[in-house]
């Protein structure tokens, strides 16, 4: 190349790098052999030189799973308006493969991790952080580890989803969700107890399926929500897991009630009535994440910071139903 041109290794890599002090006539003779012999830049290299490789991990539960997925392809467009490149892993909620995961990318020298964590313990993160590799943890927050975090405002988003039925007319609402083991299960499961309180509504536990959310276990509580002498009126689940397998659960039963999930579907408004959600924002998640992870990367030294997006409700129909309306339907 420099032959070429007729300069020196230095001139062209000043060239290539964009830095100043080369006659434009010397940029021009090096850019036309650019061009003629086909050069590339080796960005990774360059980007060794500053100490870092220009590639981002992202680990999280499911990669199939569509608000996750939605997450990476945020967590990606950020990265390629950086200039980097993204390294995408499920763990399979599994917490040795996470741990396993991200030992591995952090072996191949990426330049910072975001986890969608499975693990309970992430104090096995700390020589890594210390060693100079950036994390942030997105919809859960790390455990013994103090580290930036991105979550929904998941207790907040339940409480408005509970109230919005309660507006409606209905004492009497079951919840249905993932154990309070877990971050999101326990911080909606609080927003629904939170919900109730305001209006002076005590806690049915009769009312209450927390767990694994299969349609068996969730037929079996709505069957004996359906047995009880005053039965719900409205439901509230937690996640679109739970939903899913509720509304499978719900079609073998003559149970009536007005419903109002937390997490959106693609096939939610499909139905009849359309299902009222509390949507998270998946991708605003993903680009909060990854912005504050290169933030990091570029240098930011600040004390952990957890950012908290607000979710939203969209009414489409089944959290609309007033108890009159419900009994008005017959049977």
């Amino acid at each position: 190349m420099a032959a070429h041109a007729g300069v020196s290794l230095k001139t062209v890599s000043r060239v290539v790098n964009e830095e100043a002090g080369v006659k434009a006539s010397t940029r021009k003779a090096v850019l036309a052999s650019i061009g003629t012999l086909g050069f590339r830049r080796n960005a990774a290299a360059a980007a060794l030189r500053h100490g870092q490789t220009s590639t981002v991990g992202l680990v999280v539960k499911d990669i199939s799973e569509p608000f996750q997925s939605s997450i990476a392809r945020a967590v990606e467009r950020v990265a390629s308006g950086r200039g980097a490149h993204l390294f995408a892993a499920s763990s399979t909620d599994d917490p040795g493969r996470e741990r396993q995961l991200t030992f591995s990318l952090s072996s191949r020298q990426v330049d910072g991790l975001i986890i969608i964590p499975s693990s309970t313990d992430h104090a096995y993160l700390a020589p890594e952080i210390s060693s100079g590799l950036a994390v942030v943890f997105l919809d859960c927050p790390a455990q013994g580890l103090n580290a930036d975090t991105v979550l929904s405002d998941n207790r907040a988003g339940a409480r408005m989803g509970v109230e919005h039925l309660i507006r409606h007319g209905h004492r009497k609402i079951t919840y249905i969700g993932e154990s309070p083991s877990f971050y999101t299960g326990a911080e909606r499961f609080e927003g629904y107890k939170e919900a109730l309180d305001r209006h002076g509504i005590p806690v049915d536990p009769d009312l209450v399926a927390l767990g694994n959310p299969d349609s068996p276990q969730i037929r079996s509580h709505l069957l004996k929500m359906q047995s009880l002498a005053s039965p719900p009126s409205a439901m509230f689940t937690g996640n679109s897991v739970s939903t899913l397998a509720t509304l499978r659960a719900l079609a073998t039963t003559s149970l009536k009630v007005a419903h109002v999930a937390f997490d959106d579907f693609e096939l939610f408004d499909l139905l009849t009535p359309g299902i009222t959600v509390i949507a998270q924002d998946p991708a605003g998640l993903g680009t909060a994440a990854a912005e504050l992870l290169f933030q990091r990367i570029a240098g930011d030294t600040g004390s952990p910071r957890t950012i908290q997006l607000h979710t939203r409700l969209i009414e489409r129909g089944s959290g609309e139903v007033t108890p009159a309306e419900l009994r008005s339907t017959g049977p």
